[in-house]
């Protein structure tokens, strides 16, 4: 990614791997009346073309902005503000411009004596043998040509064990300064002691080099204290460390302290009253050193008095009445970076004014400065006219330069110019660096310009330059984005030959093969062979691979890499033991989770009120709400404070159990703690209030909804929806299913809501209309859905359209289940089917035989006319040549016959009895329709006589299938005479088992 830091910053050795974003992901600000920001220097202006004195004119506006009130700035932060400078000073180059800085040259014997020592591994003996003579300034250079903090302190021993080796502030200064940067801050602070106790008096320098150290380190506030302590000994800081605390202060972000600082050592006022001592941490940099950092420099402070008092040379006191302005370069180009990064445009402006009316020249670092104030600000084309007066006046561009346009053409989304910007380097001269590389490489791959990038990494290749460690992740998401697996192999084991992985980055390839499912490659990276000394993995990289194996829900691969990171020496961290317990919880393997919870607490580390939120959504879940309770007071004694999402999944545990008052308690405990209630929460009440019928408070709760962001969703209003359904509500649930359909939010379970409410009352017109808008809808997607609307199809006796919906089921492979057949059922009952061969195919399905699912809905199809859809079925069953039961064959005998195709009917009748099956009351009763419909009085007469004699024992369907039989033939005489037949041989008994009118008819919806 490209780095978002000061032009003066954006050198090779200033970019730390873990720092870099995008310009565009800073803060933009907006400054509705400035039009052309920095247009003083655009060279398209015509007022350069017609006045060339128009830039002298300009410097009789005196800008002075540091010493004005902060209200005063503001006041005029609307103003234009443009760069105004005189055309003879402007431009001219710094004598100490970095770009022009060579290395130093030595005479003497120093130059063989730096050889020795740089290759000779026996230090101390090439310093016996050659530098024992050497005088102060000498010595000096040999101490700052070392490479490392080791050897810096291995000659500074010598040096001193010489016997006429004078201690001096500037050796101090070397020393200090190697072990600030190395962090080994307890040899700083002894070698800061023995300093005291040699006499050798810190100076300005010493200070500055110190605040540096303890800011590059990032702890900002100890650095301060050594302002502090410098105030307190008598020395005023000087511009350089002025300039240093600015810097560490802007680094860290603290614009409003940084300007304030410099604003009072403009005035002579530097106190640092607002830190105070007690309130830093102290420091332990975890060595085991019992002295903290506080504490020695509390000490330091107090032991002032008994030190040769500072001269006055040294540093001046605070009474200067004089305005102090700002000298150097450096100084200007750090407030610029401040004022830029700060958003305060305004103020950048001022001080470019200021340092060009001060005669300060400028370096390169000033404009590269300027062009990221404004390029990244939004005001592109002022950057871009900034650059032209820069290459105009002589100051060439440097890396730096080009790879700041680089990022903010890349910001701006325009990537011809940005990679026009990185060809231009090499063109003008110039090598790319690794920042130019990394920038490159963020853009290409996060738009997975595979060509491009292989072509960056194939002009590295030539040039002899390594793609650095913190591109390789980049890259490898690219490839493995682009499912270029080989790729992203090969470009992983050459960049590891000659080279050790961090664990950092081991970590980041690893989340990018398991972001994509990529398990077996995930454990390539992390199992992968180490031939360096770091063979132990980082906890980091145990992390990720922890998390893959969750999200993959291979829950013991896991567990049991988790059991052996202590075998390998890595020790697991709050982020693994919260990573467990989260990925456990939500697998719903609660007591794994809630084992690791007490080990976590028992290894003194912390867990996340995430981590508790999820064990107690797990247990809410599961219903054991007293284990969810208990977690939760588990939570608050660990001095863990519940969000809404804990007392969320409490309220809605004991909502759905029917347990009101806990609901409600916790509730209470939730708004007295003062956390807001959600819509997950409210909804949540809602259902807790429709549990117990308490219309007023759901009510209440769902008009507190209403005045949220975005309103109720549809899970709240479908709550008291689905309450004033069983209310019997009309207006009411109308009024709620009305609003959803408007904002899109009806779905399945609101349709069924409303169906189920008008059946309830009667009020069947309205069921179908809401049962036909659901369909239209496409609503209708699973068993569900469909089970509810053709419930209600089958209570207002629209039996086609019923079966019509369960050929649409069939065809989009939704298999019916229980609750399909349950309607099927009762569709039977009241479509004139015998409640003989009702009640076989029905005792057939609850036993669960072959074909009986089958034979329901080849009835079904066939009881309302789809006899196509019947035969198919039938023609698919008979093929089959299997085995089956009578229930079966009665089936297909009625579905052919009921079609028309007496002939099968009558085949499928003769197969049956060929597989030795007697034919029952159900089959006699489809045989007499067939024979009807055929004419085949015969047939029709040899059943009755049957019938009448007592061959096949006497039932009402039978007779009545005979008399429909000889009325269907016009043979009224035979039809009476049957009937009178019918009447004495049941006189007597009671006829209303054989009306299913009304009988099981009324399907429960389960909403």
């Amino acid at each position: 990614m490209i780095q978002s830091c000061s032009a003066g910053e954006l050198s090779r050795e200033s970019f730390p791997p873990h720092i870099l974003v995008l310009p565009s992901k800073l803060p933009r600000l907006h400054f509705p009346c400035v039009t052309r920001a920095f247009s003083g220097f655009n060279h398209t202006d015509r007022r350069f073309s017609k006045n060339p004195i128009f830039l002298e004119q300009g410097l009789s506006r005196s800008v002075n902005v540091y010493s004005q009130k902060q209200n005063s700035r503001e006041s005029r932060s609307s103003l234009e503000f443009k760069l105004q400078c005189h055309s003879k000073t402007l431009f001219s180059p710094a004598r100490s411009s970095p770009n022009n800085v060579k290395k130093k040259k030595y005479g003497g014997v120093l130059p063989s004596i730096l050889r020795s020592l740089e290759s000779d591994n026996d230090l101390e003996r090439t310093l016996s043998s050659a530098c024992e003579n050497l005088n102060p300034k000498e010595q000096t250079v040999i101490l700052k040509a070392q490479s490392n903090c080791e050897r810096v302190i291995r000659v500074f021993e010598f040096f001193k064990s010489l016997k006429d080796y004078v201690p001096n502030v500037i050796h101090y200064n070397i020393v200090l300064r190697a072990l600030g940067r190395a962090q080994k801050w307890d040899e700083l602070r002894l070698c800061w002691i023995e300093m005291a106790k040699n006499g050798v008096l810190p100076t300005n320098n010493t200070y500055g080099m110190l605040v540096d150290v303890y800011g590059k380190a990032g702890m900002v506030k100890e650095a301060l204290l050594w302002i502090k302590h410098m105030r307190v000994r008598g020395l005023y800081p000087d511009e350089v460390t002025m300039n240093t605390v600015v810097r560490v202060l802007k680094d860290a972000g603290d614009f409003n302290r940084a300007d304030r600082f410099y604003k009072d050592w403009c005035i002579g006022r530097v106190d640092l009253n607002d830190l105070e001592l007690d309130s830093m941490i102290d420091f332990d940099n975890g060595s085991g050193s019992a002295i903290s950092f506080k504490h020695f420099l509390s000490t330091e402070l107090f032991r002032t008095g008994g030190r040769n008092p500072v001269s006055e040379s040294l540093g001046s006191s605070d009474t200067g009445s004089s305005m102090r302005k700002p000298r150097l370069t450096s100084t200007y180009n750090t407030l610029i970076d401040l004022y830029g990064k700060a958003g305060r445009l305004k103020d950048a402006a001022d001080v470019f004014s200021e340092m060009l009316q001060s005669g300060v020249a400028m370096d390169t670092i000033t404009f590269n400065t300027m062009i990221f104030t404004c390029g990244s600000h939004g005001h592109l084309s002022e950057a871009e006219s900034l650059l032209t007066k820069m290459e105009e006046r002589g100051i060439a561009p440097d890396t730096k330069t080009y790879n700041i346009f680089l990022s903010l053409y890349a910001g701006a989304g325009n990537i011809e110019a940005a990679m026009e910007q990185y060809r231009k380097i090499r063109k003008v001269g110039l090598f790319p660096d690794i920042v130019t590389h990394r920038a490159v490489f963020h853009i290409l791959c996060e738009r997975n310009m595979v060509q491009e990038v292989e072509t960056v990494i194939d002009e590295m290749e030539k040039s002899g330059i390594r793609i650095d460690e913190q591109s390789l992740p980049v890259l490898m998401k690219m490839y493995i984005a682009e499912g270029l697996l080989d790729q992203a192999k090969t470009l992983f084991e050459k960049f590891l030959l000659g080279y050790e992985l961090s664990s950092k980055t081991s970590a980041a390839i690893i989340d990018a093969y398991a972001e994509r499912g990529l398990l077996t490659e995930a454990e390539a990276v992390f199992y992968g062979k180490r031939d360096y000394p770091r063979q132990k993995r980082g906890v980091v990289e145990y992390n990720v691979m922890i998390k893959a194996y969750g999200k993959a829900e291979l829950y013991d691969k896991a567990f049991s890499l988790f059991k052996n990171m202590r075998n390998h020496g890595t020790w697991p961290d709050e982020c693994t033991y919260n990573s467990l317990i989260q990925m456990f919880s939500g697998g719903g393997l609660v007591d794994h989770a809630r084992d690791l919870l007490s080990e976590m607490r028992a290894a003194g580390l912390k867990p996340k009120c995430q981590t508790f939120s999820s064990l107690i959504a797990c247990y809410a879940r599961l219903g054991q709400l007293s284990d969810a309770v208990d977690v939760y007071e588990e939570m608050t004694s660990a001095g863990v404070k519940p969000n809404e999402v804990v007392f969320g999944s409490l309220i809605n545990g004991f909502a759905e159990s029917g347990s009101v008052e806990e609901a409600l308690r916790y509730f209470q405990m939730m708004e007295e703690s003062g956390v807001s209630a959600n819509k997950i929460v409210l909804t949540s009440m809602i259902k807790a209030y429709a549990k117990v019928g308490c219309l007023e408070g759901a009510q209440r709760l769902y008009e507190k909804i209403k005045e949220l962001d975005g309103g109720p969703d549809n899970i709240a209003s479908n709550s008291i929806l689905n309450l004033y359904a069983e209310l019997g509500m009309v207006y009411e649930a109308r009024c709620v299913f009305d609003n959803l359909k408007e904002n899109g939010g009806a779905d399945g379970f609101s349709f069924a809501t409303m169906m189920y409410l008008y059946k309830s009352l009667g009020m069947l017109d309205e069921a179908i209309d809401v049962a036909d808008e659901m369909k239209q809808s496409g609503l209708l997607r699973d068993c569900s859905s469909y089970n509810k609307v053709m419930s209600c199809y089958v209570r207002n006796g629209q039996l086609r359209g019923c079966a019509e919906l369960l050929h649409e089921m069939i065809n989009r492979k939704i298999l019916p289940d229980t609750g399909t057949f349950n309607v099927l059922v009762t569709a039977l009952k009241k479509g004139g089917i015998s409640i003989e061969a009702v009640t076989q195919l029905e005792s057939s399905y609850q036993e669960g035989k072959p074909y009986a699912r089958q034979a329901i809905i080849i009835t079904v199809f066939s009881s309302v006319g789809l006899h196509a859809y019947a035969v198919e079925s039938c023609d698919a069953i008979i093929k089959a040549e299997i085995p089956l039961e009578s229930f079966v064959y009665n089936s297909t005998i009625y579905a052919y016959g009921s079609s028309g195709q007496i002939d099968k009917a009558l085949n499928i009748f003769m197969k049956m009895k060929d597989e030795g099956l007697e034919p029952d009351v159900v089959t006699y009763i489809n045989l007499v329709s067939c024979y009807g419909k055929a004419g085949m009085f015969g047939g029709v007469k040899r059943i009755y006589s049957q019938l009448k004699y007592g061959e096949i024992e006497p039932n009402e369907s039978l007779f009545k299938a005979v008399i429909d039989a000889y009325r269907a033939a016009n043979k009224p005489d035979l039809a009476e005479l049957v009937n009178q037949e019918m009447k004495f041989a049941f006189e007597g008994q009671d006829n209303s088992e054989s009306e299913v009118e009304g009988e099981s008819e009324d399907i429960a919806l389960e909403l």
